[in-house]
């Protein structure tokens, strides 16, 4: 069965997430596309948040399923 790709913006919110949680700086964001760029910034933005609130390890990543499908459901 053939896998399904992940959308993009998805995939630059995810990879945000995780770098904002590990606390590493926003500056380090790969993306010059608009689009790209934004979803990967509100995902560093929510992952310092996170980081903030001391949501670390597993509970930071349950934290990151939720937000990225609700951040999915208003880009539609």
């Amino acid at each position: 069965m053939k896998r399904l790709k992940r959308d993009k913006s998805d995939r630059a919110f995810n990879k945000g997430y995780h770098v904002g949680l590990s606390g590493r700086s926003r500056d380090i964001c790969p993306h010059q596309e608009a689009d790209l760029r934004q979803s990967w910034l509100s995902g560093w933005r929510e992952g310092r948040v996170a980081n903030w609130e001391g949501m670390t390890g597993i509970s930071g990543l349950h934290r990151m399923y939720n937000f990225s499908r609700s951040y999915s459901a208003n880009q539609l």
